[in-house]
């Protein structure tokens, strides 16, 4: 796929600039788009696909296929989830959107259990996909068979698999894109009575944009809802659809190595505030992602500022909260006497309002303050519709 002069210019220029690269001069019988899309592909890999980038030959796809895979951190966690190939010693796992094939390695590498075989089916509509997934298979020592084809028409021969994974492409016809699950290509909802007829289980990786209810509501058959997170910023939304109807199911949020499971349930009524408000906490991306407001407030033992405020307090220390953690040290109305004492000693803080009639921009004008520094302030409004400010310092 790549001669020895185009190779050796992207061993050598790998780490340089590719917009200057561009630019620049290069040797007779170098590929330069080629090479530059090896080089860009290759930076790219070195932050979000680590492992693969430090095997030497693999091949790189155009930016937006890099831009839209799995991160290695992702598709290392779906490779966690999947359920063990059974009864058969010869397990069956298709992959139906292929792309660069990051999600199908790790869910394969996954699967692969002592005493059990697995057939692992990449389908692609991309030939070109094709061609480098099949190439990288090889470099990896993956057994796999690569599929050129539409994951309709695969689906509707196929025969049948333990499971299927399905990443349908969030871009319309026009490049723009799209986050409804209706709108996405495929279309799961209506391919779901074939495909629940084909599989054992089903892996869908959706936008973090949805509403996991509505699509738990539209798609059915849900067993596991994952949220997950990577550094407090929600990445995927992934549905697991079992063959077997489920009378209920569980959400579990994920960021990094914080986990946080529950089964949502109506709620009535929340806990009382504490009497002493000494500990303040912030649930992380999954988390706000969920809602699931109320069944932090039940395994926690913590309660929520306000039903808007998606803050939580107590009186105890809680160490294990899905989130970050502050100690108060001072609570302060708007009153400007108040605020005087309340910041006497502070020239910066970090400012996050939460259901607050301000921006941080304005209050930070207000109150005097620089960006930055140990000092955390909160502004938020509570149930008893009164506006304070949470002054704190994190705690970890």
């Amino acid at each position: 796929m790549i001669n020895e002069v185009t190779r050796q210019f992207i061993k050598v220029h790998r780490e340089e600039d590719v917009r200057k690269l561009a630019l620049g001069s290069h040797a007779e019988g170098v590929d330069l788009p080629l090479a530059l899309q090896q080089i860009a592909g290759w930076q790219t890999a070195r932050k979000k696909l680590p492992s693969w980038a430090a095997v030497d030959g693999i091949i790189y796809p155009p930016h937006l296929n890099m831009e839209q895979c799995s991160s290695e951190q992702t598709a290392r966690y779906k490779g966690s989830l999947t359920p063990n190939p059974s009864p058969s010693e010869r397990g069956t796992f298709v992959d139906l959107t292929g792309g660069f094939g990051i999600d199908f390695y790790f869910i394969a590498k996954g699967l692969r259990t002592e005493g059990k075989e697995l057939r692992a089916v990449y389908v692609e509509h991309n030939p070109e996909l094709c061609e480098i997934a099949r190439y990288n298979f090889q470099v990896l020592g993956l057994e796999a068979e690569v599929i050129n084809g539409e994951a309709e028409d695969y689906l509707k021969k196929m025969s049948h698999a333990d499971i299927i994974y399905l990443d349908p492409a969030r871009r319309d016809a026009y490049g723009s894109r799209t986050y409804d699950i209706k709108d996405c290509t495929p279309n799961v909802i209506e391919l779901m009575p074939l495909l629940l007829e084909k599989a054992d289980t089903i892996i869908l990786k959706l936008s973090p944009m949805l509403d996991w209810r509505k699509a738990v509501e539209d798609l059915g058959h849900v067993a596991e809802v994952h949220i997950v997170s990577v550094d407090n910023e929600c990445k995927e939304l992934l549905l697991v659809v079992k063959q077997q109807p489920c009378t209920a199911f569980k959400v579990i949020c994920v960021n990094n190595d914080d986990i946080f499971e529950f089964a949502p349930s109506v709620h009535s009524a929340a806990n009382h505030e504490p009497l002493t408000m000494n500990y303040l906490y912030e649930p992380n991306a999954s988390i706000m992602k969920a809602g699931c407001f109320k069944d932090i407030e039940e395994v926690f033992d913590v309660c929520q500022l306000s039903n808007n405020s998606h803050l939580f307090v107590s009186e105890k220390e809680i160490k294990k909260f899905p989130g970050r953690l502050f100690h108060i040290e001072t609570v302060t109305s708007m009153n400007k006497q108040e605020l005087k004492i309340a910041l006497q000693g502070i020239e910066r803080a970090n400012i996050a309002v939460r259901n607050f009639p301000m921006t941080v921009e304005a209050l930070r004008k207000k109150l005097r303050l620089k960006d930055g520094g140990e000092v955390f302030i909160f502004a938020t409004t509570l149930s008893d519709n009164s506006h304070k400010l949470f002054i704190c310092r994190k705690i970890g």
